[in-house]
């Protein structure tokens, strides 16, 4: 049964091209297009990994990986931060509730290489 990646990102582009990434790497991808939703789908689905956008509308990814923590069935997923602002928040990403922090423009091999790698961890 392939792994299932929740992918929280509010522009239609940046997560449709990320979706045919993953897709192609062998995961299966539930979207969310913002950080309400992303709760929502980490609730239903409880994915293997979460990559979360942080600027969204509705709710921003620190509220949202908060909130997905404080779920009991959801405390431990890989919530890995995927981000222009990278700088300003890999220092303090443990913080708000992110394992790792991307930054945007996505690098597809990162992307492979890190979500395998936590792949690899909760099999």
């Amino acid at each position: 049964m392939p792994m299932t990646v929740l992918l929280a990102e509010d522009y239609a582009d940046t997560r449709e091209m990320m979706k045919f990434m993953l897709e192609s790497f062998g995961y299966t991808v539930i979207e969310a297009r913002d950080g309400y939703e992303a709760v929502m789908e980490a609730r239903k689905h409880r994915p293997d990994i979460i990559l979360m956008d942080i600027a969204m509308p509705v709710m921003n990814g620190i509220t949202s990986a908060t909130l997905i923590r404080a779920l009991d069935n959801c405390h431990d997923i890989p919530i890995v931060a995927v981000t222009a602002y990278c700088d300003q928040y890999v220092e303090a990403s443990s913080d708000f509730g992110f394992d790792h922090v991307m930054e945007k423009p996505v690098d597809f091999e990162d992307l492979r290489r890190v979500v395998s790698g936590y792949m690899t961890q909760t099999v």
